[in-house]
């Protein structure tokens, strides 16, 4: 499953859209309003384009800790937790790849040191200790999402940003779900690391740029995928679907 391109001509300035300030994180204004391009789906922003790499950034981490999680989980509430995270990136990342294809937004390949560190501290982790870190690591940072995605879709005026808004808002809060319901979360811990970050270098936070010609890497959908990607502005129906996960 490649990029699709969608719609018609964009009127975009190709450098402002690029690497590698795609985070923003040195060269952003403080509330992410800048204009950086007029489309024909409404104005992008800095902030709407650090929202489609951050979208795509989480599935490139996350959708491998499910598949790491259906492997090393021995509760049924933690493999119940992996099937939503793969099934979910999963759709999310095709509407990333397909919006980033039509707002010509420059989207990795790679997660962020930062979270590939996550991923590290998963692997290394055995029994229950990988299920109390599982829930806990991915309470935080679905928890730290969750406000991002609200103030990007209550002021974005681009309507794929707004789609991608709303398909991520009943994703996150699906996954913040079966997290809690692993009864492994340690509330206090998580509220704490949400509203008392580390305060990192940028370069930690920010995924690197995918390589020159490198094949862009998809999360492939399960063969048994109940989660399917919403239809986007302009895109033909029956492409999409609501998306709402129901894995049980």
């Amino acid at each position: 499953m490649g990029s699709l391109f969608v719609g018609g001509a964009l009127s975009v300035t190709l450098a402002a859209l690029a690497y590698p300030a795609l985070l923003g994180v040195n060269t952003t204004s403080a509330s992410g309003s800048k204009i950086i391009a007029q489309t024909q789906w409404g104005p992008l922003t800095e902030a709407d384009r650090d929202f489609v790499v951050k979208v795509r950034a989480a599935g490139l981490w996350e959708y491998p800790v499910g598949q790491m999680g259906l492997e090393k989980g021995r509760s049924k509430e933690v493999i119940t937790a992996s099937k939503h995270l793969i099934d979910g990136h999963a759709a999310l990342d095709t509407s990333c790849r397909k919006i980033g294809t039509m707002l010509n937004i420059t989207i990795p390949n790679q997660a962020s040191p930062q979270q590939q560190g996550f991923v590290n501290t998963l692997a290394a982790d055995q029994g229950k200790q990988f299920e109390t870190d599982f829930a806990n690591i991915l309470r935080v940072t679905h928890g730290s999402i969750f406000n991002t995605i609200a103030k990007i879709r209550s002021t974005t005026k681009n309507t794929l940003v707004r789609t991608l808004a709303d398909q991520a808002n009943v994703t996150v809060l699906d996954h913040i779900t079966v997290m809690e319901q692993t009864g492994l979360v340690n509330f206090d811990q998580v509220l704490f690391q949400q509203t008392t970050p580390p305060r990192l270098p940028a370069t930690d936070l920010t995924p690197p740029p995918p390589a020159a010609g490198q094949p862009q890497i998809v999360l492939t959908p399960p063969a048994d995928s109940t989660t399917r990607p919403p239809v986007l502005p302009g895109e033909a129906p029956g492409r999409g679907a609501s998306a709402g996960p129901t894995v049980k």
